[in-house]
């Protein structure tokens, strides 16, 4: 029998809004400070997916220029109704203190590869929007409300208001249709309809250890919800050893055959440590319908399973994408993102030197504005990364090379620089917590090489950078470090993301002195 292994979306990949439109099932990520805005992955049998779009592709349809890390593009939810795809998106702005500065916002297309309209505003009570189509032809936006006063449950409730297609605008009534269980912090509303039942999917416990989904169901569709007497649908907060932890925020399809899955969030902690560096990832599960109208684990339980069983549908995979990229294409790859701005002539050509990936150095790896990075997701606990880099640097200020990014405050740097003192160099750079540091001895003199090839090498906890001059010959440059500081939960840092692996080039004196990447190379090895 085919099986389902989990995570399917692997490395950050979290919030996941799943449906099925005919023999299609899509699931729609969030993507945070990072750009293009939303992944939308693309399945015919639930086993095999790929990326089959990036709604928010342009500077006109997000900008991201300014938003704090971790802000961004968060838990977009997609929908479908006669011949339209509707996308819920939150634009976080700011999330300082008590506050949460955003916008909610929809997009439509007629079909799911785009175009995808201009976002319009819809209100910004809260986040975890979702738009409900119900029978009658009625639209109800559905978001969490957040309470910042003193004294309040900052999850103040899900709030539900109607949609109107034809004005463009919500109408009516606010209506308090769920405030949760005894878990808390209730989010992430899923509606869907079944045997004349109004059933409510909720996020609850926050997206970290204590994260949970349960269920609620009411014959009208403005309540009063009753809970699922054996709530949660699905937590991991009694199984602190199990693998696939965070197991909450769900959404269920049903298949072409009658079978149900949910898709839900879940993190791969470190062994033996609280710290998931991959950042939450997608999985899915199998679940079963109780006599009187509840969901349930197949199997049983409330945790997530490893492998699951895969719905009674023809196989359907999809071609591996290669480890090597060459760059010999006219655009960058569905696999690579960068930072708050999309890959823009200004910066970044592909053209320009024909095989290679030339970056324009711009800001410092600190900067919320105008990073000249390229970057992929770090999808395996055991990999390794690799480029080679022709950049002739002229002093300290314009540096170039391969990086382990989370944010601003956490990531690992090897790069190419020069200086009056030891001339062109390689040097290992970190930050940890915002504390900038260049380890003792993690400098290579390179004076005279042409070309610097870069890798980094990850051992589950254990990250080492080397450098060559041909590619063959490797020279570690620094001390072995701490892929666990690159996580969520770090020091009690308060993230939503996961580590990104890729390239990147500075110029601090504003005369965008260019680096030219040959080639990137991600090669990952299951550890299951």
């Amino acid at each position: 029998m085919t099986v389902i292994h989990n995570p399917v979306l692997r490395g950050f990949n979290p919030d996941a809004s799943m449906l099925r439109v005919g023999d299609d099932y899509y699931i729609a990520t969030s993507t945070f400070e990072w750009f293009p805005g939303v992944q939308i992955h693309h399945s015919r049998d639930l086993v095999n997916w790929r990326v089959v779009s990036r709604p928010l592709s342009s500077s006109s349809l997000l900008d991201l220029r300014g938003v704090p890390s971790s802000g961004g593009i968060w838990a977009p939810a997609l929908t479908y109704d006669n011949g339209t795809y509707y996308l819920m998106i939150t634009t976080v702005m700011g999330r300082r203190g008590v506050f949460k500065d955003l916008h909610n916002y929809l997009l439509t297309a007629s079909d799911i590869t785009g175009p995808w309209t201009e976002p319009l505003y819809l209100n910004s009570s809260g986040f975890d929007p979702f738009l409900f189509h119900d029978d009658d032809g009625s639209k109800w936006l559905l978001n969490m409300r957040w309470d910042f006063r003193k004294g309040k449950n900052r999850f103040g409730g899900v709030v539900m208001q109607q949609f109107s297609p034809e004005s463009g605008t919500l109408t009516g009534p606010v209506h308090t249709i769920a405030t949760g269980t005894s878990i808390g912090v209730t989010e992430g509303p899923f509606m869907f309809k079944r045997n004349g039942w109004y059933y409510l999917l909720l996020a609850e416990g926050g997206t970290g250890w204590n994260h949970a989904a349960t269920l609620a169901r009411s014959r009208n569709i403005e309540g009063p919800y009753e809970y699922d007497p054996e709530y949660p649908l699905m937590t991991t907060v009694d199984a602190p050893d199990h693998p696939l932890q965070k197991a909450g925020h769900g959404a269920v399809v049903e298949t072409q055959n009658g079978e149900w899955y949910l898709s839900y969030i879940c993190a791969r902690p470190l062994p033996g440590r609280r710290l998931s560096p991959l950042g939450r990832e997608t999985g899915l599960a199998r679940v079963e319908w109780t006599e009187d109208g509840w969901l349930r684990l197949a199997g049983g339980g409330k945790a997530p399973k490893l492998i699951t069983d895969a719905p009674d549908l023809p196989p359907h995979p999809f071609p591996e994408y290669p480890e090597t990229d060459h760059f010999d294409e006219g655009e960058l790859g569905v696999s690579y993102f960068t930072l708050r701005v999309p890959a823009a002539d200004e910066w970044l050509s592909l053209s320009e030197r024909p095989g290679f990936l030339r970056l324009r150095g711009r800001e410092s790896m600190y900067s919320w504005f105008k990073q000249s990075m390229v970057a992929r997701r770090l999808a395996h606990f055991s990999c390794e990364a690799e480029t080679c880099v022709e950049f002739e640097p002229e002093h300290f200020n314009q540096m170039a090379g391969l990086t382990l990014y989370y944010d601003e405050s956490d990531h690992f740097y090897l790069r190419i620089s020069r200086d009056e003192e030891r001339g062109k160099h390689v040097a290992l750079v970190t930050t940890r917590l915002g504390q900038y540091d260049e380890p003792d001895g993690a400098v290579v003199s390179v004076e005279g090489w042409a070309r610097c090839y870069l890798k980094v090498s990850i051992d589950f906890d254990r990250v080492q950078f080397l450098c060559s001059p041909d590619g063959e010959g490797w020279q570690a440059v620094g001390p072995v470090l701490d892929l666990g500081q690159l996580s969520d939960e770090y020091e009690g840092k308060l993230g939503f993301t996961g580590t990104f692996v890729g390239l990147c080039a500075q110029d601090l004196s504003g005369t965008m002195k260019h680096a030219d990447f040959d080639y990137f190379k991600y090669a990952g090895r299951d550890t299951e």
